[in-house]
């Protein structure tokens, strides 16, 4: 193996890790995000694991998200929650971060 395949090798495998990364911060903001969404439903104890379970299946349907913002917009607009467009995304930002501080903790 010349140099310039172990190169390529570990350039490959630390892509490989770093999608699998992006793939568990995403899934975990997800998370949280139904976990926030839930509380501002009034939703606590199990209704609110379950609903934080449906959003990050939301996330499925396309690539991107705005899967999941749509979810939660359409929710918040059922229940008449007062949250604007723009604090929903703020609030998606935010947890993102959160949730990529608490993967890369994990290794």
């Amino acid at each position: 193996m010349t140099t310039f395949d172990k190169r390529q090798e570990g350039f490959e495998k630390k892509f490989a890790h770093d999608e699998e990364l992006r793939f568990k911060a995403t899934a975990r903001r997800n998370k949280l995000l139904g976990l926030w969404a839930a509380e501002k439903m009034g939703l606590t104890g199990a209704e609110a694991d379950a609903y934080a379970k449906e959003v990050v299946a939301a996330d499925f349907e396309e690539a991107g998200d705005e899967d999941v913002f749509r979810k939660i917009r359409a929710d918040f607009d059922a229940r008449k929650v007062a949250q604007s467009d723009h604090q929903i995304r703020r609030t998606m930002e935010e947890l993102l971060l959160t949730a990529m501080e608490q993967v890369s903790k994990e290794g």
